[in-house]
Order: structure tokens, then sequence, then C-alpha cells
């Protein structure tokens, strides 16, 4: 089995990968000095025979171009569609992922030199994240829902638009008497909500609260984050096998996801009924599309496959 070398110690933003490259392959850690920088970063910097490797986890987007110019393939959670960096030859899209649990991993792999590269209040904090991060697990199909939907998210200072299409969403559930909606805007910690006081919402959801309930919906909402970013959500989501609700992507995944096939893709917040109202009307559309996500998850998605696609990518 070949041995893959990690170079730096990520942060828990690459925990998923970290996961499914030890799950495939023989893992090893070698701190190399010229990546000490990147430790306790969104970046996973591994060499396998003589290629390197990065993987660009960053949230919600950022371009190193010196890492890319040193790499064979930089690999970009965000791989931006109208971004002349992101469209440089060897920048690779990955597929959807989002962060585990990964704490025993992290520990073993990395052992005393944890201590030996990071400040103990940051390695205090990531152990911290880790553990309030649910465990990896491949959700069995259930494509059964009540008429339930929970969603909550942060309103961003700079980005009008994403404020707009969640507030939408927010008021629209709370008014259609077909749903029970709980969630809304998460205050923000300046005190300024932007005029959301009636979409806000007090409660607080731990990671693993929010992944249990947002398991339970039955339609999911994904929208463009901060720069055009695709939350990790959106994997969760169809791994869970839930009906995705999607406006259109501005990154490039390895293998698109279809309007109509695998997440249904609207363009403005005024479809927000329409959709509503196929989806409760027909429970095959429902059933089928999230089956169809589901699939996609299973196929592309896991830390397993999104491993050997990253191998494969790289040695060829």
């Amino acid at each position: 089995m070949d041995t893959i070398y990690i170079l730096n110690i990520p942060n828990f933003y690459s925990s998923y990968y970290l996961y499914g490259l030890n799950e495939e392959f023989n893992v090893k850690f070698k701190m190399d000095k010229a990546f000490l920088k990147y430790n306790n970063k969104p970046t996973l910097i591994f060499r396998l025979k003589d290629k390197l490797g990065v993987i660009n986890n960053d949230d919600p987007v950022y371009f190193d171009q010196n890492l890319y110019d040193l790499s064979d393939s930089y690999f970009v959670t965000n791989k931006l569609i109208d971004n002349p960096s992101f469209n440089q030859e060897n920048v690779k899209p990955l597929f959807p992922h989002y962060p585990i649990n990964i704490l025993p991993l992290y520990l073993r792999l990395f052992n005393f030199r944890l201590i030996k590269y990071f400040k103990i209040k940051s390695l205090a904090r990531e152990i911290y994240i880790l553990l309030r991060r649910p465990l990896y697990k491949n959700y069995n199909l259930k494509t059964e829902k009540e008429n339930y939907i929970f969603f909550s998210s942060s309103i961003w200072k700079d980005e009008v638009e994403t404020n707009n299409i969640r507030a939408e969403f927010i008021r629209y559930c709370k008014t259609d008497d077909r749903l029970v909606f709980e969630g809304g805007f998460i205050p923000r910690s300046d005190g300024n909500n932007f005029d959301f006081q009636a979409e806000l919402n007090q409660t607080k959801y731990p990671p693993k609260v929010f992944s249990k309930l947002s398991k339970q919906s039955k339609i999911a909402l994904n929208n463009a984050a901060v720069w055009g970013a695709v939350s990790w959500r959106l994997a969760e989501y169809l791994n869970q096998s839930l009906f995705v609700l999607s406006f259109p992507f501005k990154i490039e995944l390895p293998v698109p996801l279809n309007h109509e096939e695998e997440v249904c893709t609207i363009e403005h917040i005024s479809d927000y009924k329409k959709v509503f109202d196929k989806v409760l009307g027909n429970p095959n559309y429902h059933r089928n599309m999230a089956t169809n996500g589901k699939t996609y998850f299973s196929k592309y998605c896991t830390p397993q496959a999104q491993a050997k696609y990253i191998v494969k990518t790289l040695l060829n």
C-alpha cells in the first residue's frame, strides 16, 4: 500500500480528508519545516511518491499562489468559476464535504508533536471543536419526512444577497401554515442585525444538535455563502438524503449536481412557494430528488471516495 506523508498539522476543516486518506491508504506524519506556517490552518499538505498535493479547505475562500506553485495538484473546496486564480491548470475542485470528529485519529497521527508545534490554547481549541462535531456516518437512505423545516444561519456583514435569500426563506417558512418551522438568524455578536429582528432566533444550536435537526427537514436550503463559497452543510444534507433547494452554484464541482436530478435549482426568492407547492403536493418528486442526492453523495462524496479521487488525480 502506498504511503502518504502528511507534511503539516491542519485544523479541523481538513478532518474529513484526514479521515478518508487514513481509511484508504497508509498515512504517516512527517513535519516539513517549509510548511510550518500552515500548521493549524485549513490547509492539508501531503506527499505521495514524488508528488506534492495540497488540499485547501479555507472557509470561505482563499488562494495561496505560492503554495500552488509548489504543488502538483492544488485541491480546493470552493473553485470559483469566475476567479482567474482558481482557473489555473493544476487547481482541482473537491466534492462537497464537512468537518467531522476525528479526535482519536488526530491524537494518534500527530501525538506529542501537537504540543511541539501548537500553543496550548490553540490545541485546546482544536480539540474542543473536534469534540463538538458529529462523528462521520454514512446515513441510510431515508426520504420520508414530516412537513418540518429547520434552518439556522448567520447574518453576514457584506453579503446582502446572501442575507436576503436566507431571510426570505425564513419568512416564507414561518408564514406557510403547512410547515412547522424551527430556527432563524443567529444574532450577530456586534449587535448589528441589519433590520432582521423579525427573523432572529435566540436559540443556539450546538453542531451535533444542528445536524440532528437538519436531518428531519423536508427541504434544505443551499445558497452561496461569503464570496460565493458553498457551505459545508450541503454535504451533510446530501448524506442525510434531504431534498436540496439551491441557488445556482458559483463554484465548480468535479461532477455537477444537476437541476431536477440531485437538486432543485431556482434563480429568485419568489420561487419558494412554487417549489414548496410541488414538494408538498408530489411525494414522488420529493422522494426521487432526495434519493438521487444521496446516491450522488454515496458515489462521490464519502471520505473514502474523495480520498481515492484525490490520489488518482494527483498521480495522473
